[in-house]
């Protein structure tokens, strides 16, 4: 597996592991064990950086990690996230980032994942009650106390990035971000961090499943899977985004590749601190999600992407209107 650089001279694999979909975002979760194994399974195909957060489960996933990665601990980078008020039985009470709550988190995240520090914190949310500054500053102190490694921003603006990184560097700044979802091109996130040596991490870079091509305007969601509400996923805006995927599917057979594999060499392509973070439940599609490092698109092939993609009007908010507005703060 091919290596990057993320800020703070972080280095990890190309492609990372999203393990969000292990806890039953998508609908009903595998169950412990094959959690366990896909996780491992992830670890032998050469991937050294997985994503978790206190949030998803709650609570659950950063467990399943801990006991998955622990005999990998010092060749693993573990990223989690913190910043929603949860309670202890699982109920939540909207953003918390004060100071004390991020440092009792930490603790708790510690014992979850069996380590002695977090290698990647980052904030899940921008909390509008807590200055930016006073949430670096807390991290920073954490860092010095030796129990979090590096600071990360998630869904973040700009604004934000910029006024955080002077009270500690961050390592990390993670969005959505697919070659149907390019807000982080318009908003000015993605120049930031290259101005200020910040390396982006893409969460959901194969479209929730939907740039996979395997979903249609006919698959069924369950309604426990988060799309179900996603206006991008309505049977009408899945019917109009097809040409998205019939893009990538044109470009796949001429790469001797898959549609997926083509999604994340597009944005393997685009710079090299992107690491995107793709997940699966299953061991054939996390193969097939490897495959992409070894995929290369030249400059010219990447701008035929994007000339033609740039044809293509995306039906459908990326993500239901309550979840957007705790983004781009």
């Amino acid at each position: 597996m091919q290596t990057r650089s993320l800020g703070q001279n972080m280095r990890v694999s190309a492609l990372g592991y999203g393990c969000m979909g292990l806890t039953g975002v998508y609908g009903t979760p595998p169950d412990r064990q094959k959690g366990i194994e896909i996780i491992r399974a992830a670890v032998e195909g050469g991937v050294t950086f997985f994503d978790s957060a206190e949030a998803y489960g709650p609570f659950t996933n950063e467990e399943l990690v801990g006991e998955a990665l622990a005999p990998f601990r010092n060749q693993v980078t573990v990223a989690t996230k913190f910043g929603w008020g949860i309670n202890p039985d699982g109920s939540r009470y909207g953003l918390d980032s004060r100071p004390e709550h991020i440092r009792a988190v930490v603790d708790a995240m510690l014992k979850r994942l069996r380590a002695d520090s977090v290698d990647l914190l980052y904030q899940h949310r921008v909390d509008p009650n807590v200055p930016i500054e006073d949430v670096a500053g807390t991290v920073k102190a954490l860092i010095g106390a030796g129990k979090v490694k590096h600071f990360g921003l998630s869904e973040a603006s700009a604004r934000t990035i910029r006024r955080a990184h002077a009270v500690q560097p961050v390592t990390a700044v993670q969005s959505e971000y697919s070659l149907w979802t390019r807000d982080v091109e318009e908003n000015s996130v993605l120049d930031t961090c290259e101005a200020l040596g910040i390396g982006f991490v893409p969460f959901s870079p194969l479209g929730a499943g939907f740039l996979s091509g395997k979903i249609d305007s006919t698959t069924p969601i369950d309604p426990k899977d988060f799309r179900y509400n996603s206006p991008r996923f309505s049977p009408q805006a899945r019917a109009a985004n097809a040409p998205v995927v019939e893009l990538l599917n044109q470009v796949a057979q001429r790469k001797k590749a898959s549609a997926p594999q083509v999604a994340l060499a597009w944005l393997l392509a685009r710079k090299s601190w992107i690491v995107p973070i793709p997940g699966t439940t299953r061991r054939e599609r996390l193969s097939e999600n490897l495959g992409a490092v070894t995929i290369e698109l030249t400059p010219d092939e990447v701008r035929e992407i994007d000339v033609a993609a740039s044809r293509i009007d995306v039906q459908g908010a990326r993500l239901p209107e309550a979840v957007l507005r705790y983004s781009n703060r």
